[in-house]
């Protein structure tokens, strides 16, 4: 799967993508049927730029998300009840998702395509 998606472009990963349906076809039927339904949705990440595309295939700014919310959530250890646990979650998105509004460029959209005239 890994490989399908560090193709250097669109046509390399489908070429590869199709080795692998061939490849597990014989032996796991079921899986080659899904891999050949689903992946094809994930490659349009090679319709973005070269430098967007490892930050749009990978799910690190997830993770990292994910990381945060456990460690903020673990300092009050027990919650009274299950709403106090998702005012505290849905507060702390609301200020990751300020951050990444206001201050952070994930992806520079202006400097990733070429002027238009």
């Amino acid at each position: 799967m890994r490989g399908i998606f560090l193709s250097s472009d669109l046509p390399a990963a489908q070429r590869r993508l199709k080795e692998v349906v061939a490849g597990y076809a014989g032996t796991h039927p079921k899986l080659a049927s899904w891999i050949e339904e689903n992946i094809p949705q994930g490659l349009t990440v090679f319709a973005f730029p070269v430098a967007h595309q490892k930050r749009l295939r990978t799910t690190n700014a997830l993770e990292r998300i994910n990381q945060e919310l456990k460690r903020r959530t673990r300092v009050a250890r027990v919650f009274p009840n299950e709403s106090s646990l998702l005012r505290l979650v849905s507060a702390l998105l609301a200020e990751i998702s300020e951050d990444w509004e206001t201050g952070k460029i994930y992806l520079s959209i202006v400097s990733s395509y070429p002027p238009t005239t």
